[in-house]
């Protein structure tokens, strides 16, 4: 699907274009291919310096793998990923041997789980140097003065730099991950999941301190989360998605007053609210999320889609911009009266 017409003014450091991610699945004695899982479905998008860009979905919608697709960590089965290394947009599809290992410089992802992300065998001054060793940007004398400089950024003591990871907390972790993911400079960081695994008032810490980085280093993300009410301050756009499709994406100021996507607005039923005496209305989707490797034809959510009709269960819906900056696929956009967040 054609996201939106991406341009190619300075400002836009990512693009992504028709990408789509299979997983052959192999069966019998000889693993012969039997099928393919259909993780990522055609999916286009843009990403401006300096931006947030919000990925929100349930477990399974393919969020993870679009990132790591974008990372080189798996290779796209179609379509082509972009990203801007000075004045010119590099095609990463096509990168290999040293022009890749160049590249990883300037993307880096802070994973999920602070506890299985870090090696526990090695000193937090080992885990954070590793990136600068393997990539030779600083000299041996000078790693010990680096890292230190990476810890007082996260907001830890240089005292720290001798300890091994089960000496601290899962904010704490975090945080290490989140300087290792700083020590090459990089202008993308790949939020996966950074504060799924943490209490909640962790978990403001650690979006406050990414908003904090992002102002002084001029940092860009990608964050994802399956959590409407994480992304909603630290987003300047929300993309939702579902079964490998993105089938919302607005600025995060509009989406939750004027969702238009009947995912979208079953998602946002189930964010709590601050106000004890407000009421809300939750919307239990029914069933699951069918299976990736045989996905439903027609609109892929219309198997739980309380507004269901006979053309949703044939007819694949148009990407379309219902409202300007406002992007949906769904039949109805323009008709729906759905329910936000007031």
């Amino acid at each position: 699907m054609g996201i939106e017409n991406i341009d190619k003014q300075n400002n836009i450091i990512l693009e992504v274009k028709n990408v789509t991610k299979y997983f052959p699945i192999y069966r019998g004695f000889l693993r012969r291919v039997s099928g393919n899982v259909h993780a990522v479905n055609n999916v286009s998008f843009s990403v401006k310096t300096g931006e947030t860009l919000g990925i929100v979905g349930e477990s399974g919608s393919g969020k993870t793998t679009l990132a790591r697709v974008i990372l080189r960590a798996y290779e796209a089965t179609s379509g082509e990923v972009f990203f801007r290394q000075n004045s010119n947009m590099i095609n990463i599809s096509l990168l290999k041997g040293t022009e890749l290992k160049k590249l990883r410089r300037e993307m880096q992802i802070i994973f999920q789980d602070p506890y299985s992300s870090l090696n526990p065998r090695k000193t937090v001054m080992e885990i954070i140097a590793e990136p600068l060793i393997i990539h030779g940007v600083s000299s041996k004398g000078k790693l010990k003065s680096r890292v230190g400089e990476l810890l007082d950024l996260v907001g830890l003591s240089v005292k720290h730099m001798n300890r091994y990871p089960n000496a601290f907390s899962g904010g704490q972790r975090q945080r290490i991950g989140i300087a290792r993911a700083l020590a090459l400079n990089p202008k993308l960081i790949v939020c996966d999941e950074p504060v799924s695994a943490l209490d909640v008032s962790v978990q403001a810490q650690v979006i406050n301190l990414l908003e904090d980085l992002q102002d002084e280093l001029g940092l860009t993300y990608l964050f994802i989360a399956h959590d409407l009410s994480v992304v909603e301050h630290i987003s300047d756009r929300i993309a939702v998605m579902y079964l490998g499709n993105i089938v919302e994406m607005v600025p995060a100021r509009d989406l939750y007053q004027n969702p238009m996507h009947p995912y979208t607005e079953a998602l946002l039923s189930a964010v709590p609210s601050i106000d004890p005496q407000t009421k809300k209305s939750r919307i239990i989707l029914p069933g699951e999320i069918p299976n990736p490797s045989n996905p439903p034809s027609g609109c892929k959510f219309h198997t739980r889609c309380r507004y269901v009709q006979e053309r949703c269960k044939t007819v694949e819906p148009a990407w379309e911009e219902v409202s300007p900056e406002h992007w949906a696929l769904c039949h109805f956009s323009k008709s729906l009266s759905l329910q936000g967040i007031n």
